[in-house]
């Protein structure tokens, strides 16, 4: 059964480092848009779904009522998600909001702190206050969701190892199921890369960023969580699972603007302009897309790149299963190099990526995508 995710991409004010397809709310937009979203749904094949995901943007712009009408839409054409997660901006978090959302069907809270740190979450351009996050966790105990997750982000300019420190033991003391740790990263055309371009000196070198991040790993691992992949940690049992399914090469459908799909080998993403995707939808048309077909190789590359990204990396035997091909064979060149520099490891019956290779994963995992 496939993954769903849905976009929901207006946001009241726009993040300095973010580059999702996005825009900022005004109320004529979004009711618009949410009539267009409901039109694709509509329009969709009925079939039974592993999960749903409500992401942004900022899915909790819209009232929760919308929020509830919008998941009863999607659980009647895509039944049977045993996880149902909706992604938060704390400050937006109304009086009755998390009532609705449960009673909604949502399973899974996914809040954006990105900083426990005043200066840090000003230079985020993010508009909550650190005493905004506790009140919220208690409300979701309350209300009995099934996991609660923060994100957090490092590397952030300004940002310091004690500083750092201080988010993610203030992240765990709060007693969540899940915490994501994400490194900043500087995508063209954003506030941040004009800010780079200017003020290089202003932002983390590699050096630091890896030292935030292993202060990250250690401290999480100390408080019971387990890195279960590059970014994610959970305590057992509140592993994600659309996102185990991304990282597994599993199916999944992508509703709304700018939204990925993948399926039977075939990748596609909805234009990201938020006028045609909206005119094509209300129309009843195809919503126009860019697609590619992911074959042989390429294929198998991209499937070992997300495995590597988690715990248990690429299961040599689900392998040969599923592609008929012989990881270790067809890969030798790669895994020994890795191996012989103790970035890669064979470890029952799968490869996957030591401790020290967790810091230098995106060069791992790209040598399997660009090898040939």
């Amino acid at each position: 059964m496939p993954g769903i995710y849905v976009h929901l991409p207006f946001c009241p004010y726009l993040c300095p480092y973010c580059d999702f397809a996005k825009w900022p709310l005004r109320a004529s937009a979004a009711r618009e848009y949410l009539q267009a979203l409901h039109a694709e749904i509509e329009r969709s094949a009925e079939q039974s779904a592993a999960t749903i995901y409500l992401g942004g943007g900022t899915p909790n712009a819209y009232p929760a009522d919308c929020i509830a009408d919008l998941l009863q839409r999607l659980t009647r054409r895509f039944p049977g998600a045993r996880e149902v997660s909706i992604e938060l901006n704390p400050e937006l978090v109304r009086a009755g909001d998390l009532q609705r959302y449960r009673a909604a069907g949502v399973t899974r809270l996914s809040v954006g702190v990105q900083s426990f740190e005043p200066d840090e979450i000003s230079v985020l351009g993010r508009r909550h206050a650190p005493q905004d996050i506790a009140p919220i966790v208690a409300a979701a105990r309350d209300c009995g969701f099934e996991s609660l997750s923060l994100d957090l982000i490092f590397a952030v300019p300004g940002q310091t190892p004690t500083s750092w420190k201080r988010s993610v033991a203030q992240a765990t003391q709060l007693e969540v199921d899940h915490i994501s740790a994400y490194g900043l990263t500087v995508e063209e055309g954003t506030p941040y890369a004009a800010w780079r371009a200017r003020e290089p000196a202003a932002f983390c070198d590699d050096a630091r960023e890896a030292e935030l991040y292993g202060i990250a790993i250690d401290a999480l691992a100390a408080a019971g969580y387990r890195q279960y992949e590059i970014s994610n940690f959970a305590r057992p049992g509140h592993e994600c699972r659309h996102n185990l399914n991304y990282w597994a090469n599993g199916e999944y459908i992508g509703l709304g603007v700018g939204a990925a799909s993948y399926r039977s080998g075939e990748r596609s993403v909805h234009t990201r302009s938020l006028r045609e995707y909206t005119a094509a939808a209300l129309a009843g048309g195809t919503i126009p897309q860019q697609a590619e077909r992911l074959e042989g190789l390429r294929r198998v590359g991209e499937a070992v790149m997300l495995a590597l990204r988690t715990s248990q990396g690429v299961h040599l035997e689900d392998f040969k299963n599923r592609y008929d091909i012989d990881v270790i064979e067809k890969y030798a060149p790669v895994i020994s190099a890795f191996t012989s520099t103790g970035l890669l490891e064979q470890v029952n019956g799968a490869v996957r990526l030591t401790a020290q290779g967790r810091f230098l994963a995106n060069e791992v995992c790209g040598a399997f995508v660009t090898f040939e």
